[in-house]
């Protein structure tokens, strides 16, 4: 049976190879178009997950026991690299650093997998793999969508990634939404989304919040997950709003992009 771990490291692969098979044609003039995130070129996306990915495998190495501890400085010594890189530099990094991510998390066996704990340096205390992949996962499959939205108004969210980054939602929505956007709270919509389908409750109070289905909501979002998705990212703006998209009740889209402006 696929462990969590599992069908988050295939979510990767197949992202990694739809985004390699775009990219390795993209010539200069089309690394440097606008992305779908807010003031990056595509070049710059292709740089901040080549780099992301970078920093990914040798902090899963220094885990596994295959390097040392990582100097306090690492991180900022990969970003000032990759900084420096031209967009094709950016794209071809790109290609490399995220086919070696991938490979290294494939290589794990199932009990490394399942025993493997992560110091991302940033938490805490260390994770296990599938919420170390699972962030990863979070972060790809959005920046993979500003990349192909440069090319295709009408591209979606990886199918493979949608439901992973739904059970991961929860946990962010309080750290990316801002209720403050809205006057009058506490306010709870219902959420019914499709592709998986999903009824849920979103709550505004002094944060944001995913609640059981509220019995008298104050309105009602319904669409694809995918959008919803894009939507807490800050990345659904009206010419990338798919007609199935729709909200109800006490607030408006355009209130809710309020609330979730982007990161």
């Amino acid at each position: 049976m696929a462990t969590s771990a599992d069908t988050t490291i295939a979510a990767l692969r197949s992202g990694h190879d739809e985004l390699a098979a775009l990219v390795r044609d993209l010539g200069p003039t089309d690394l440097t178009r606008p992305s779908g995130a807010s003031e990056w070129q595509v070049s710059q996306v292709l740089s901040h997950l080549g780099s992301g990915a970078e920093i990914n495998e040798a902090t899963l190495n220094v885990a596994l026991g295959d390097a040392p501890a990582l100097d306090a400085d690492f991180n900022k010594q990969v970003w000032a690299r990759w900084d420096a890189m031209s967009p094709i530099e950016h794209a071809e990094g790109f290609l490399e650093a995220n086919r070696r991510l991938v490979e290294r998390y494939e290589s794990l066996d199932a009990a490394t997998r399942n025993s493997l704990r992560i110091d991302l340096g940033f938490l805490p205390e260390p994770v296990d793999l599938a919420t170390a992949a699972g962030m990863r996962l979070s972060e790809f499959a959005l920046h993979e969508w500003d990349v192909e939205v440069a090319f295709n108004r009408y591209a979606t969210v990886a199918p493979a990634a949608v439901p992973l980054l739904l059970d991961r939602l929860a946990g962010l929505l309080g750290w990316i939404g801002r209720p403050e956007a809205v006057g009058e709270r506490p306010v709870e919509l219902a959420l019914r989304l499709t592709d998986p389908d999903r009824s849920l409750g979103l709550r505004l109070t002094d944060r944001v919040e995913l609640v059981e289905l509220p019995e008298e909501p104050a309105g009602e979002i319904s669409g694809p997950a995918e959008a919803f998705l894009r939507l807490a990212a800050g990345r659904l703006a009206p010419e990338h709003t798919p007609d199935t998209m729709t909200v109800t009740g006490r607030l408006s889209l355009d209130d809710l992009r309020q609330v979730f402006p982007g990161y």
